[in-house]
């Protein structure tokens, strides 16, 4: 009996010392420095968080301008991103999105039969009706520029497509809005014929003081041959 217990205490004094041992020189081999400070360092070059901020930065494209030279005919091919979702021939039936005959300057949220979502009615009641630059951002981004949309469409992102697209969208109305080339155009012309009866009455208004004033002149010019005629 004295025997068993003493291998018994033999075999557990004998697995500590194995465990000691290799746990010592674990500890040896694969020891490391504690550092001073709990943490990772992290060292980035100055400026680079501008350079990225500025690399990420979206830019909103005036899109007025790329109208003036946009190609209509190649807006129909950028059209067939758009096709499985809406219609653009008169009187087209509403499928996942509205119809989009007559959709330049039509009121936004509008077209009759379709169920719009409450993100657009909302964009609705602070812009009135799609202008070439609401078209252009929401086609950008609509989920961007309107907020709750559920147009899961990612977007057409390159600017003379967009501009393409929107010119063949305006060519398909009963009557097509003017480009806004020809809108700006139009507008320093009616300027310039409000600003013309102004400067003709600035050009008549000298002659007219110099007509007032010319009695007073003729009058003090013969006052002294009155005065020097009782002298005799």
């Amino acid at each position: 009996m004295n025997s068993y217990v003493n291998m018994g205490v033999g075999a557990l004094l004998g697995t500590v010392f194995v465990l000691m041992s290799v746990s010592i020189a674990s500890e040896g081999i694969f020891h490391s420095e504690v550092p001073e400070k709990e943490g990772f360092a992290i060292i980035a070059e100055e400026g680079g968080s501008e350079a990225g901020a500025g690399a990420t930065a979206e830019v909103e494209v005036d899109i007025k301008p790329l109208l003036a030279t946009a190609d209509a005919s190649a807006g129909e091919t950028v059209f067939k991103k758009c096709a499985s979702c809406h219609t653009v021939d008169k009187g087209g039936a509403n499928k996942v999105g509205p119809n989009l005959w007559g959709l330049v300057e039509r009121p936004i949220a509008s077209h009759e039969g379709f169920a719009y979502s409450a993100g657009m009615k909302t964009f609705a009641e602070a812009n009135k009706t799609w202008t070439y630059d609401h078209l252009s951002f929401f086609i950008e981004a609509p989920k961007k520029h309107v907020p709750g949309t559920a147009m899961g469409f990612a977007g057409v992102k390159k600017p003379d497509e967009r501009a393409n697209l929107i010119a063949w969208l305006r060519e398909h109305a009963d009557t097509p809005v003017a480009l806004p080339s020809a809108t700006a155009a139009a507008a320093p012309a009616a300027e310039g014929e409000a600003a013309k009866p102004a400067a003709e009455a600035e050009a008549a208004k000298p002659a007219t003081e110099a007509e007032a004033a010319k009695p007073a002149t003729e009058g003090d010019a013969t006052k002294p041959a009155t005065e020097t005629a009782p002298a005799p």
